[in-house]
């Protein structure tokens, strides 16, 4: 419901090789910290964004999205629903191509909003395992 396979393959193939991952830490043990070292492995650049403004998989983090000083590409959500429509909204205000919601995250409004905005858009769902899925 919330992505098409065609959407998922813009996003994953043809938006652009920069991902901010918001709620990215260096915490090895949340699920941002290995989709990220995913994405890297294939060939993305991943920009930690997290209050903490921490290194991550040798990346200088930043505090939030408008502090990061480059076009992002794809923003990929690892926070909560609650927050997530925020974010959106950030994405939309930098300039980004394309939302990623992680598996668990949904904000339908913000989906609208997002859309409406002009962005590709994907909620609850996980890049790498999508990535495998494209062959």
């Amino acid at each position: 419901m919330y992505a098409d396979a065609a959407t998922i393959r813009r996003i994953l193939t043809a938006s652009g090789d920069t991902w901010a991952v918001v709620g990215l830490s260096t915490n090895e043990h949340r699920a941002a910290y290995g989709v990220a070292r995913v994405l890297q492995r294939l060939g993305k650049r991943v920009v930690p964004v997290h209050p903490k403004a921490e290194t991550v998989h040798g990346e200088q983090g930043y505090a939030s999205l408008a502090d990061v000083p480059f076009p992002v590409d794809v923003v990929d959500v690892f926070v909560n629903s609650e927050l997530a429509g925020a974010v959106a909204d950030e994405a939309v205000a930098i300039g980004a191509k394309a939302v990623w919601y992680q598996l668990g995250v949904v904000d339908e409004d913000a989906y609208a909003r997002t859309r409406a905005a002009g962005l590709d858009m994907v909620m609850d769902r996980c890049p790498a395992i999508e990535l495998q899925s494209l062959g």
